[in-house]
């Protein structure tokens, strides 16, 4: 469900928003209540293209490609993305992130719209 800005929010979960590099994880709370100041819509994420593109990396990373094993691998990449892509119903995957500023000052960005509800 979109939200508009200015709509007030509530999370349905705990949302990290740190971790990597910091002493521990931190989280905004489940039931945290905010406002969307604005939103983002992202490219589609994961679905067909991501994985396969992902297996493929997978595959060739242990090797060192140059000259022609480059450029070949960057056309199975082109294939993959473009045939994935054909198979892969229009706006499907496609990830919306909202910037919210909650009741408590924080203000975060990209927070997943399967993570927020009307408060």
């Amino acid at each position: 469900m979109p939200y508009e800005t200015g709509a007030k929010v509530r999370l349905t979960r705990d949302v990290q928003v740190a971790g990597g590099g910091s002493p521990g994880a931190l989280s905004l709370a489940e039931g945290l209540e905010g406002f969307v100041e604005g939103f983002t819509k992202g490219a589609p994420s994961g679905g067909i293209a991501q994985s396969a593109l992902d297996e493929v990396e997978r595959i060739t990373r242990a090797s060192q490609s140059t000259g022609f094993s480059a450029a070949m691998m960057d056309q199975v990449r082109q294939q993959v993305a473009r045939h994935a892509a054909a198979y892969t119903p229009p706006g499907a995957g496609d990830r919306t992130g909202y910037r919210v500023r909650f009741v408590n000052g924080f203000v975060l960005d990209g927070v997943d719209e399967d993570a927020l509800t009307r408060a």
